[in-house]
Protein backbone atom coordinates (compact mmCIF):
# COMPACT_ATOMS: atom_id res chain seq x y z
CA UNK A 1 0.00 0.00 0.00
CA UNK A 2 1.43 3.00 -0.79
CA UNK A 3 -0.01 5.54 1.01
CA UNK A 4 -1.66 5.72 4.37
CA UNK A 5 -4.70 8.10 5.55
CA UNK A 6 -5.74 9.10 8.91
CA UNK A 7 -9.71 9.94 8.55
CA UNK A 8 -10.43 11.20 12.40
CA UNK A 9 -14.03 11.14 13.40
CA UNK A 10 -14.60 7.96 10.71
CA UNK A 11 -17.75 6.11 12.63
CA UNK A 12 -19.52 8.99 12.64
CA UNK A 13 -22.50 10.22 10.53
CA UNK A 14 -20.39 11.65 7.27
CA UNK A 15 -17.19 10.43 8.36
CA UNK A 16 -18.44 6.65 7.52
CA UNK A 17 -19.13 7.71 4.65
CA UNK A 18 -15.73 9.21 3.45
CA UNK A 19 -14.43 6.26 5.13
CA UNK A 20 -16.02 3.70 2.77
CA UNK A 21 -15.64 6.10 -0.12
CA UNK A 22 -11.76 5.91 0.31
CA UNK A 23 -11.76 1.70 1.51
CA UNK A 24 -13.92 0.30 -1.96
CA UNK A 25 -12.22 3.31 -4.18
CA UNK A 26 -8.40 2.87 -2.92
CA UNK A 27 -7.33 -0.62 -2.25
CA UNK A 28 -3.73 0.83 -2.75
CA UNK A 29 -4.24 3.26 -0.10
CA UNK A 30 -4.34 2.20 4.21
CA UNK A 31 -7.35 3.83 5.50
CA UNK A 32 -6.74 4.20 9.43
CA UNK A 33 -10.07 5.21 11.30
CA UNK A 34 -9.40 7.13 14.09
CA UNK A 35 -12.34 8.01 16.39
CA UNK A 36 -13.52 7.61 20.33
CA UNK A 37 -16.91 6.69 20.04
CA UNK A 38 -18.56 9.35 21.82
CA UNK A 39 -22.33 8.84 21.36
CA UNK A 40 -22.64 9.77 17.71
CA UNK A 41 -19.93 7.45 16.44
CA UNK A 42 -21.14 4.13 16.14
CA UNK A 43 -19.03 1.33 14.54
CA UNK A 44 -22.00 -0.46 12.92
CA UNK A 45 -21.94 2.24 10.81
CA UNK A 46 -18.80 0.96 8.92
CA UNK A 47 -19.88 -2.98 9.19
CA UNK A 48 -19.79 -3.49 5.23
CA UNK A 49 -15.90 -2.67 5.21
CA UNK A 50 -14.31 -3.81 8.67
CA UNK A 51 -12.76 -6.95 7.84
CA UNK A 52 -11.14 -5.53 4.14
CA UNK A 53 -7.72 -5.45 4.18
CA UNK A 54 -7.03 -2.02 3.61
CA UNK A 55 -8.66 -0.72 6.74
CA UNK A 56 -7.72 -0.20 10.30
CA UNK A 57 -9.63 0.87 13.41
CA UNK A 58 -7.76 2.72 16.05
CA UNK A 59 -10.19 4.22 19.54
CA UNK A 60 -8.00 7.59 20.29
CA UNK A 61 -9.31 10.95 21.66
CA UNK A 62 -7.83 13.52 19.61
CA UNK A 63 -7.91 15.57 22.95
CA UNK A 64 -5.23 13.38 24.30
CA UNK A 65 -2.38 15.40 22.67
CA UNK A 66 0.43 12.60 23.62
CA UNK A 67 -1.62 9.63 21.93
CA UNK A 68 -2.24 11.10 18.29
CA UNK A 69 1.26 12.18 18.07
CA UNK A 70 2.18 8.60 19.19
CA UNK A 71 -0.55 7.50 16.69
CA UNK A 72 1.85 9.72 13.83
CA UNK A 73 4.69 8.30 14.94
CA UNK A 74 3.41 4.74 14.87
CA UNK A 75 2.04 4.72 11.16
CA UNK A 76 3.57 8.22 9.45
CA UNK A 77 0.36 8.95 7.90
CA UNK A 78 0.50 10.55 4.10
CA UNK A 79 -2.40 12.77 4.86
CA UNK A 80 -5.04 13.39 7.21
CA UNK A 81 -8.55 13.89 6.80
CA UNK A 82 -10.25 15.64 9.61
CA UNK A 83 -13.92 15.04 10.54
CA UNK A 84 -13.98 14.67 13.98
CA UNK A 85 -16.14 17.36 15.65
CA UNK A 86 -19.14 18.11 18.40
CA UNK A 87 -21.41 19.11 15.88
CA UNK A 88 -24.82 19.81 17.45
CA UNK A 89 -25.59 23.29 17.65
CA UNK A 90 -27.98 22.64 20.60
CA UNK A 91 -25.37 20.45 22.61
CA UNK A 92 -23.29 23.46 22.27
CA UNK A 93 -25.07 25.70 24.05
CA UNK A 94 -25.57 23.64 26.72
CA UNK A 95 -22.09 22.35 27.06
CA UNK A 96 -20.02 24.80 24.95
CA UNK A 97 -16.41 23.96 26.59
CA UNK A 98 -16.99 20.01 25.33
CA UNK A 99 -17.09 21.68 21.61
CA UNK A 100 -13.79 24.23 22.39
CA UNK A 101 -11.71 21.04 23.56
CA UNK A 102 -12.51 18.65 20.65
CA UNK A 103 -13.27 21.41 17.86
CA UNK A 104 -10.18 23.89 18.94
CA UNK A 105 -7.94 21.69 20.88
CA UNK A 106 -8.22 18.56 19.17
CA UNK A 107 -7.52 20.39 16.06
CA UNK A 108 -4.18 22.32 17.50
CA UNK A 109 -3.33 18.62 18.34
CA UNK A 110 -3.78 16.86 15.22
CA UNK A 111 -2.08 19.76 13.11
CA UNK A 112 0.98 19.95 15.69
CA UNK A 113 1.13 16.23 15.65
CA UNK A 114 1.31 16.71 11.38
CA UNK A 115 3.71 19.28 11.65
CA UNK A 116 6.14 17.32 14.01
CA UNK A 117 5.91 13.92 11.81
CA UNK A 118 6.27 15.81 8.09
CA UNK A 119 8.29 18.36 8.79
CA UNK A 120 11.30 17.12 7.18
CA UNK A 121 9.31 16.60 4.41
CA UNK A 122 6.22 18.40 3.27
CA UNK A 123 6.12 16.89 -0.34
CA UNK A 124 3.25 14.79 -0.71
CA UNK A 125 1.66 15.16 2.26
CA UNK A 126 -1.92 17.21 3.08
CA UNK A 127 -4.63 18.15 5.89
CA UNK A 128 -8.00 18.26 4.98
CA UNK A 129 -10.03 19.69 7.07
CA UNK A 130 -13.51 19.69 6.78
CA UNK A 131 -15.79 22.36 8.39
CA UNK A 132 -19.10 24.02 7.72
CA UNK A 133 -21.02 26.92 6.57
CA UNK A 134 -22.15 27.98 10.12
CA UNK A 135 -18.92 29.66 10.76
CA UNK A 136 -20.31 32.55 8.33
CA UNK A 137 -23.35 33.45 9.96
CA UNK A 138 -26.69 34.22 8.50
CA UNK A 139 -27.92 35.56 5.24
CA UNK A 140 -31.08 37.55 4.93
CA UNK A 141 -33.59 36.66 2.17
CA UNK A 142 -31.24 36.67 -0.96
CA UNK A 143 -27.47 36.19 -1.64
CA UNK A 144 -24.85 33.31 -0.71
CA UNK A 145 -21.93 32.10 0.55
CA UNK A 146 -18.94 32.33 -1.16
CA UNK A 147 -15.53 31.36 0.22
CA UNK A 148 -14.68 34.94 0.86
CA UNK A 149 -17.51 35.51 3.17
CA UNK A 150 -16.01 37.07 6.29
CA UNK A 151 -16.48 34.75 8.90
CA UNK A 152 -19.75 35.71 11.01
CA UNK A 153 -20.61 32.93 13.99
CA UNK A 154 -23.40 32.76 16.38
CA UNK A 155 -23.49 29.77 18.33
CA UNK A 156 -20.67 28.25 20.52
CA UNK A 157 -20.85 25.13 17.55
CA UNK A 158 -19.63 27.45 15.01
CA UNK A 159 -17.19 29.91 17.33
CA UNK A 160 -15.45 26.67 17.16
CA UNK A 161 -15.34 25.82 13.98
CA UNK A 162 -14.59 29.20 12.95
CA UNK A 163 -11.61 29.03 15.41
CA UNK A 164 -10.43 25.59 13.87
CA UNK A 165 -10.44 26.86 10.35
CA UNK A 166 -8.37 29.86 11.45
CA UNK A 167 -5.87 27.74 13.24
CA UNK A 168 -5.78 25.48 10.21
CA UNK A 169 -4.72 28.72 8.00
CA UNK A 170 -2.37 29.58 10.62
CA UNK A 171 -0.31 26.55 10.31
CA UNK A 172 -0.13 26.53 6.40
CA UNK A 173 0.88 30.35 6.56
CA UNK A 174 3.51 30.13 9.78
CA UNK A 175 4.68 26.27 9.29
CA UNK A 176 3.84 26.04 5.65
CA UNK A 177 1.75 22.84 6.51
CA UNK A 178 -0.01 21.66 2.89
CA UNK A 179 -3.75 22.07 4.11
CA UNK A 180 -7.13 22.48 2.40
CA UNK A 181 -10.39 23.34 3.68
CA UNK A 182 -14.29 21.96 2.73
CA UNK A 183 -17.49 24.14 4.35
CA UNK A 184 -20.38 22.20 3.72
CA UNK A 185 -24.12 22.87 4.07
CA UNK A 186 -26.19 20.00 6.22
CA UNK A 187 -26.13 16.69 5.07
CA UNK A 188 -28.65 14.37 5.35
CA UNK A 189 -28.68 10.23 4.60
CA UNK A 190 -28.27 7.16 5.67
CA UNK A 191 -26.82 6.26 9.38
CA UNK A 192 -28.08 9.75 10.35
CA UNK A 193 -27.84 10.27 13.95
CA UNK A 194 -31.76 10.76 15.11
CA UNK A 195 -30.87 13.88 17.22
CA UNK A 196 -30.88 15.80 13.86
CA UNK A 197 -33.73 16.98 12.14
CA UNK A 198 -34.46 14.82 9.05
CA UNK A 199 -34.11 11.09 10.91
CA UNK A 200 -35.13 13.00 13.94
CA UNK A 201 -38.93 13.40 11.51
CA UNK A 202 -38.53 9.90 10.62
CA UNK A 203 -38.19 7.93 13.66
CA UNK A 204 -41.03 10.17 15.56
CA UNK A 205 -43.29 9.59 12.30
CA UNK A 206 -42.33 5.54 13.00
CA UNK A 207 -43.59 5.79 16.62
CA UNK A 208 -46.38 8.60 16.20
CA UNK A 209 -44.71 11.19 18.32
CA UNK A 210 -44.60 14.75 17.66
CA UNK A 211 -42.73 16.69 15.13
CA UNK A 212 -40.61 19.57 16.58
CA UNK A 213 -39.85 22.42 15.09
CA UNK A 214 -38.49 25.48 15.86
CA UNK A 215 -40.07 28.80 15.68
CA UNK A 216 -42.40 29.62 12.73
CA UNK A 217 -40.25 26.67 10.75
CA UNK A 218 -38.80 29.09 8.00
CA UNK A 219 -35.47 28.63 9.13
CA UNK A 220 -34.18 27.89 5.62
CA UNK A 221 -30.85 25.53 5.24
CA UNK A 222 -28.95 24.33 1.40
CA UNK A 223 -29.52 20.35 2.11
CA UNK A 224 -26.44 18.19 0.48
CA UNK A 225 -26.13 14.16 0.27
CA UNK A 226 -23.99 12.86 2.06
CA UNK A 227 -22.76 10.32 0.23
CA UNK A 228 -21.96 13.39 -2.90
CA UNK A 229 -20.22 15.20 0.24
CA UNK A 230 -17.84 12.30 0.35
CA UNK A 231 -17.48 12.08 -3.36
CA UNK A 232 -16.79 16.02 -2.92
CA UNK A 233 -14.07 15.54 0.31
CA UNK A 234 -12.36 12.90 -2.31
CA UNK A 235 -11.93 15.16 -5.02
CA UNK A 236 -10.78 17.95 -2.90
CA UNK A 237 -8.59 15.96 -1.05
CA UNK A 238 -6.63 14.64 -4.36
CA UNK A 239 -7.19 17.80 -6.20
CA UNK A 240 -7.83 20.50 -4.61
CA UNK A 241 -4.58 23.27 -3.90
CA UNK A 242 -2.97 23.96 -1.09
CA UNK A 243 -4.29 26.73 1.35
CA UNK A 244 -7.65 27.01 -0.59
CA UNK A 245 -11.13 26.85 0.87
CA UNK A 246 -13.87 24.74 -0.69
CA UNK A 247 -17.56 25.58 -0.23
CA UNK A 248 -19.57 21.72 -1.01
CA UNK A 249 -23.33 22.31 -0.96
CA UNK A 250 -26.04 20.20 -2.91
CA UNK A 251 -27.44 22.99 -4.74
CA UNK A 252 -30.78 22.80 -2.88
CA UNK A 253 -32.77 24.88 -0.33
CA UNK A 254 -35.54 24.79 1.85
CA UNK A 255 -37.29 26.06 4.52
CA UNK A 256 -37.96 23.74 7.71
CA UNK A 257 -41.40 23.31 7.53
CA UNK A 258 -41.44 22.42 3.80
CA UNK A 259 -38.81 19.96 4.24
CA UNK A 260 -40.73 18.32 7.12
CA UNK A 261 -44.20 18.39 4.67
CA UNK A 262 -42.44 16.71 2.16
CA UNK A 263 -40.86 13.98 4.53
CA UNK A 264 -44.40 13.73 5.83
CA UNK A 265 -46.01 13.20 2.59
CA UNK A 266 -43.11 10.43 1.54
CA UNK A 267 -43.53 8.95 4.89
CA UNK A 268 -47.00 8.19 4.51
CA UNK A 269 -46.68 7.22 1.02
CA UNK A 270 -44.07 4.57 1.96
CA UNK A 271 -45.74 3.24 5.28
CA UNK A 272 -49.04 3.17 3.19
CA UNK A 273 -50.73 5.75 5.49
CA UNK A 274 -53.59 8.21 4.28
CA UNK A 275 -52.19 11.46 3.21
CA UNK A 276 -51.95 14.12 5.94
CA UNK A 277 -51.35 11.46 8.34
CA UNK A 278 -48.05 12.58 9.51
CA UNK A 279 -48.07 16.39 9.65
CA UNK A 280 -50.78 16.40 11.95
CA UNK A 281 -47.37 15.47 14.55
CA UNK A 282 -46.14 18.64 13.64
CA UNK A 283 -45.22 20.50 16.28
CA UNK A 284 -43.77 23.91 16.99
CA UNK A 285 -41.61 24.45 19.72
CA UNK A 286 -39.43 27.43 21.78
CA UNK A 287 -36.83 28.75 19.17
CA UNK A 288 -33.39 28.45 20.28
CA UNK A 289 -31.16 31.58 21.29
CA UNK A 290 -28.83 32.77 18.25
CA UNK A 291 -31.10 30.49 15.65
CA UNK A 292 -29.48 31.57 12.06
CA UNK A 293 -32.55 32.48 9.60
CA UNK A 294 -30.79 31.28 6.41
CA UNK A 295 -27.34 29.51 4.86
CA UNK A 296 -27.01 29.41 1.28
CA UNK A 297 -23.60 28.06 -0.21
CA UNK A 298 -22.27 29.11 -3.79
CA UNK A 299 -20.07 26.02 -4.75
CA UNK A 300 -19.24 27.24 -7.96
CA UNK A 301 -15.55 26.89 -7.34
CA UNK A 302 -15.21 23.17 -6.41
CA UNK A 303 -17.99 22.55 -9.05
CA UNK A 304 -16.02 24.79 -11.74
CA UNK A 305 -12.23 23.89 -10.48
CA UNK A 306 -12.94 20.35 -9.46
CA UNK A 307 -16.05 18.76 -11.20
CA UNK A 308 -18.44 18.32 -8.32
CA UNK A 309 -21.74 17.92 -8.78
CA UNK A 310 -24.42 15.93 -6.96
CA UNK A 311 -25.84 13.09 -8.21
CA UNK A 312 -29.11 13.84 -6.55
CA UNK A 313 -32.19 16.09 -5.99
CA UNK A 314 -32.93 16.76 -2.52
CA UNK A 315 -36.70 14.64 -3.24
CA UNK A 316 -34.49 12.06 -4.17
CA UNK A 317 -31.74 11.83 -1.58
CA UNK A 318 -34.53 12.23 1.23
CA UNK A 319 -36.30 9.05 -0.62
CA UNK A 320 -33.48 7.06 -0.25
CA UNK A 321 -32.50 8.37 3.19
CA UNK A 322 -36.30 7.46 4.18
CA UNK A 323 -35.66 3.47 2.95
CA UNK A 324 -32.34 3.19 4.66
CA UNK A 325 -33.88 4.20 7.93
CA UNK A 326 -37.20 1.84 6.64
CA UNK A 327 -35.21 -1.17 5.83
CA UNK A 328 -32.73 -0.40 8.78
CA UNK A 329 -34.84 -0.17 11.84
CA UNK A 330 -32.68 -2.49 14.18
CA UNK A 331 -29.71 0.27 13.75
CA UNK A 332 -32.50 3.06 14.66
CA UNK A 333 -33.60 1.35 17.60
CA UNK A 334 -29.95 0.24 18.61
CA UNK A 335 -28.81 4.35 18.64
CA UNK A 336 -31.66 5.65 20.17
CA UNK A 337 -31.32 3.94 23.63
CA UNK A 338 -29.59 5.37 26.71
CA UNK A 339 -27.75 8.72 26.76
CA UNK A 340 -29.95 9.81 23.27
CA UNK A 341 -33.25 9.18 25.06
CA UNK A 342 -32.13 11.71 28.16
CA UNK A 343 -30.60 13.85 25.79
CA UNK A 344 -34.11 14.23 23.80
CA UNK A 345 -36.14 14.55 26.48
CA UNK A 346 -34.06 17.48 28.38
CA UNK A 347 -34.22 18.82 24.57
CA UNK A 348 -38.04 18.28 23.52
CA UNK A 349 -39.81 17.25 26.60
CA UNK A 350 -40.72 20.03 27.51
Amino acid sequence: MNKTIFITGGAGFIGSHVVREFVNKYSDYHIVNIDSLTYAGNLENLKDIERKPNYTFIKQDIRDAAGILALFKDHQPDGVIHLAAESHVDRSISTPTDFVMTNVVGTVNLLNAARETWKDNFQGKRFHHVSTDEVYGTLGETGLFTEDTPYDPHSPYSASKASSDHFVRAYQDTYGLPVVITNCSNNYGPNHFPEKLIPLCILNILNNKPLPIYGDGKYTRDWLFVVDHAKAIDLVFHQGENGRSYNIGGFNEWKNIDLVKELCKQMDEKLGRSSGTSEKLITYVKDRPGHDLRYAIDATRVSTELGYTPSVTFEEGLSLTIDWFLNNREWLENVTSGNYQQYYEEQYGK
